[in-house]
């Protein structure tokens, strides 16, 4: 489902990706994790269009998502839902109108809109109390289960969480962390998740990657983690301040 080859991005001395591959198949799990730094979000932004790579080839579904100049090509993106870190809410649009914000811009009725809103919203435990309240008026976790089903609303075949559970508590983060399951599942979709949070990581992954220094350097299953001997993945999993990770970076 994406498919990722010799992707290079440089901003001024600094090589951010550095002949990134990664292939992720059709309904996997993937979580990719690595400290802060390594590339993961200007990986995250190139998957969505965001920034153009300065070298190599993303396909999503079989289709190239940059031409030979390297533009992005707007038509040959799949259906994509995005849960964005802090959950991007915006502020001045009540529940309803942010969930269906995609279908909103396509011209498509309010009421029919409106009706889906609140749809989407019993997917993600929340009811039509909160279809006309403001973000500032919900708390930080029901935001994210906003925030979890206006990415879900379009019914999207791949969909890229940054950072998902970020600043929720470790109970309202393993309800999160249970909903993503839940919904993509139910939706049958391809899910890539940017984390530091190992115990989501744990939670949510059919597969995990770790990416340093602009590209994979171990991938593997969440039972795999705790066996491995790669010294990278066990300082990083541990959270120790001493090792390979550190030793490079200075």
């Amino acid at each position: 489902m994406i498919e990722i080859q010799n992707l290079n991005k440089r901003f001024h001395d600094n090589n951010v990706l550095n002949d990134l591959c990664i292939n992720i198949k059709k309904g996997e799990s993937a979580v990719i994790i690595g400290q802060s730094g390594t590339g993961k979000s200007v990986m995250l932004k190139c998957l969505l269009g965001l920034i153009n790579p300065d070298s190599g080839s993303i396909k999503i579904n079989n289709k190239e998502i940059f031409d030979k100049n390297l533009k992005y090509i707007k038509k040959n993106n799949s259906n994509v839902g995005m849960l964005f870190q802090g959950g991007a809410l915006f502020d001045s649009l009540p529940i309803w109108k942010n969930i269906s914000f995609t279908d909103l811009q396509k011209k498509i009725a309010e009421k029919t809109c409106r009706i889906k809103s609140e749809q989407t919203l019993e997917k993600v435990g929340l009811g039509s109390e909160v279809l006309d309240l403001f973000p500032s008026e919900l708390s930080g976790g029901m935001q994210k289960r906003v925030a979890l089903a206006r990415a879900i609303f379009p019914e999207p075949d791949i969909i890229f969480f940054d950072e998902p559970t970020t600043g929720l508590d470790p109970i309202t983060a393993d309800v999160i962390n249970n909903l993503i399951i839940e919904r993509v599942k139910e939706l049958g979709a391809t899910a890539l998740t940017i984390t530091h949070d190992m115990a989501s990581a744990r939670t949510i992954a059919s597969k995990i990657y770790m990416l340093h220094a602009g590209n994979i350097i171990w991938d593997g299953n969440v039972n795999e983690l705790e066996t491995t001997d790669n010294k990278f993945i066990l300082q990083f999993i541990k959270g120790e301040s001493i090792g390979p990770i550190e030793l490079q970076n200075n």
